[in-house]
C-alpha cells in the first residue's frame, strides 16, 4: 500500500472514530435528558396525598341532592383556587348535612378554569377535564376532593398530567381515565361551563348562584345558611 493509500485509510478510520464519538455523545445526552424527565416526573408524583373525602350522598356526575329541591345552588370553581379549597374545607360538609341530604338544596358544580389566564400553564383546564374523566367512573366528588388536597401553587405542577393520572390511580380509577384525559374528551363541556359562568356574571372563584342570585367569594356556613333560608322562605327556584 502506497503512502497516499495509507493516508486515505487513516483519514477514513479517523472519520469513523469521530462519527462513533458523536453518536455516543448524542446517546449520552439523550439518556441524561430522559433521566431528568423521569426524575422530575417521579418527584412531582411522589408527594401526592390521599384526600379525606367528605361524606357525600349518592351523586349524579357533578351534582348532589334532589333535582326537585326548592333551592338550587350552582358553584363555579377553579381547582387551583385556594379560596375554593377553603370553601370546600370549611363549609361543604355542614351544607351537605343540613341542606343537601335533607332534600332542601340541589347543588351543582361547574368548572370555571379562569386562573390559567393569569400565568403560563394549562393546569386549571387539565384539572377540570380530569374531574370529568373521573365522573365517567362515578368518582367526580372523591376526585374533586383529591384535587383540592393536592394544591401546591398556581401553574407550578400541582396538576401536571402525570400527577392527575397518579391521583386517579390512588383512587382506584381504571386506565380509561388516562385515555379520557389524553384525548381531551371534556374540553368542550368544560368550555360550556366557562361560557355559562361568564353569561351569569361570574368573574372570580368561588362564585355561587343561589336560585339565580349571584354570591361571590368564600362563604362561611352561617352566611350560606342565611342565604339558603331566605331562598326557602321566598319559595320557588331559578336555574341558570
Amino acid at each position: 500500500m502506497g503512502k497516499r493509500e495509507e493516508l486515505r485509510e487513516k483519514r477514513r478510520r479517523q472519520q469513523q472514530r469521530n462519527l462513533l464519538t458523536g453518536v455516543l455523545i448524542i446517546v449520552g445526552i439523550a439518556v441524561i435528558i430522559v433521566g431528568i424527565v423521569i426524575y422530575r416526573t417521579q418527584a412531582q408524583v411522589g408527594d401526592i396525598v390521599m384526600a379525606d373525602v367528605l361524606d357525600y350522598p349518592p351523586s349524579q356526575d357533578t351534582s348532589l341532592g334532589d333535582p326537585n329541591a326548592p333551592v338550587r345552588i350552582d358553584e363555579f370553581a377553579d381547582f387551583q383556587c385556594p379560596a375554593c379549597a377553603a370553601f370546600h374545607e370549611s363549609t361543604m360538609q355542614p351544607l351537605l348535612d343540613t341542606y343537601i341530604k335533607t332534600g332542601k338544596v340541589y347543588f351543582v358544580f361547574h368548572n370555571f378554569p379562569f386562573l390559567d389566564s393569569r400565568s403560563p400553564g394549562n393546569e386549571s383546564q387539565d384539572a377540570a377535564m380530569a374531574s370529568m374523566c373521573a365522573a365517567e367512573q362515578g368518582q367526580f366528588w372523591p376526585f374533586h376532593d383529591m384535587l383540592f388536597a393536592n394544591q401546591i401553587g398556581e401553574n407550578v405542577g400541582s396538576f401536571s398530567r402525570p400527577r392527575l393520572e397518579a391521583m386517579a390511580e390512588k383512587l382506584g380509577l381504571d386506565s380509561s381515565f388516562d385515555t379520557c384525559l389524553s384525548q381531551d374528551r371534556y374540553q368542550q363541556p368544560v368550555q360550556d361551563d366557562f361560557d355559562l359562568a361568564i353569561q351569569s356574571g361570574v368573574q372570580s372563584t368561588p362564585s355561587f348562584l343561589i336560585n339565580g342570585q349571584l354570591v361571590v367569594g368564600v362563604q362561611p356556613f352561617a352566611s350560606m345558611s342565611s342565604l339558603i333560608d331566605q331562598a326557602l322562605e321566598a319559595g320557588g327556584s331559578s336555574t341558570p
